[in-house]
């Protein structure tokens, strides 16, 4: 009964396919900023919050809150108000990432956020946590 066992064993790995990536399923895009004047403009900034499976909204009102400046969206690129290096930018999208993305249980970042009155939490859809997050 073992020789059955690991025939089928070895027919079920060969099928299994190999790995293509790095094991990190979840990579977010480097910002493509652009400076014109006084103002930063992130070209692909709607790509990002799509990945992140976040309202732009949200996102746009975290990086200006950081970056203490005005900012408006435009179509699918940012606009902010002064000039940014594309460095701090990218730090600020992992800090958000890890506050509002990644499931602090599970560590994936399959989440959702859901607001109940006044509170927000952030809901895992992979390992089904529910973690409130402050929002200041």
């Amino acid at each position: 009964m073992s020789d059955e066992y690991t025939k089928l064993l070895d027919s079920a790995m060969e099928k299994i396919p190999k790995k293509t990536s790095s094991g990190e399923r979840f990579e977010l895009p480097s910002i493509q900023g652009v400076r014109i004047g006084s103002r930063t403009i992130v070209q692909n900034f709607k790509e990002i919050a799509d990945r992140m499976n976040r309202d732009p909204h949200h996102l746009l009102k975290f990086l200006s809150k950081e970056l203490a400046t005005a900012a408006t969206m435009d179509g699918a690129r940012a606009i902010f108000q002064g000039v940014f290096k594309v460095g701090s930018m990218n730090r600020l999208l992992d800090i958000y990432t890890r506050r509002f993305v990644i499931c602090p249980v599970c560590k994936r970042p399959d989440t959702k956020m859901d607001k109940q009155e006044r509170y927000t939490f952030l809901v895992c859809e992979a390992c089904g946590a529910r973690s409130s997050i402050s929002m200041t």
